[in-house]
């Protein structure tokens, strides 16, 4: 259709909950999908501990049940679109979610992208958009050793 722009030319953008995507979408324009993953995409196992005690508590972790759907999506969209934009919150939740998500989905493309803001405002977005970058994978991992703390609390010491 002339003057429409198909999903394979446009940036996907990843945030975390479907109001903010709404907002996020209007204020970057028709350039861009903007989806919600609504929270984490990957946890540890419920059904048994997930952390390999053995080797230096290696987290194992799993796709829960409900989030498939949203995991599949994502990485339709995701191999379809010029760039990716992982725009969860701006704190160790956030940067996991991102972490989660390119491993969740195994994205066919290298052009991803890390952007934060601390507003949802035309100005805080631009500029978030102007300055990408990597996952910080110090916030990663300490994410990932809160959680693994947290299960090893939960399932080992809780019961005493």
């Amino acid at each position: 259709m002339a003057g429409k722009t198909s999903n394979e030319t446009k940036d996907l953008v990843i945030v975390e909950s479907p109001a903010k995507a709404r907002t996020v979408e209007r204020i970057l324009g028709k350039n861009f999908v903007v989806k919600a993953s609504v929270g984490h995409v990957r946890d540890l196992p419920k059904s048994k501990l997930g952390v390999d005690l053995e080797n230096d508590f290696a987290p194992s972790y799993v796709i829960p049940r409900g989030k498939n759907s949203v995991v599949k999506d994502l990485k339709q969209l995701g191999n379809k679109a010029r760039s990716i934009y992982l725009a969860t919150d701006p704190d160790r939740e956030g940067e996991a979610i991102s972490w989660h998500l390119v491993n969740a989905t195994k994205w066919n493309t290298k052009n991803i992208k890390r952007v934060v803001f601390h507003e949802i405002t035309s100005p805080a977005i631009k500029e978030a958009f102007e300055s990408p970058r990597e996952i910080d994978m110090h916030l990663v991992d300490a994410q990932q050793a809160r959680r693994i703390v947290d299960r090893l609390v939960g399932y080992k010491i809780s019961p005493l």
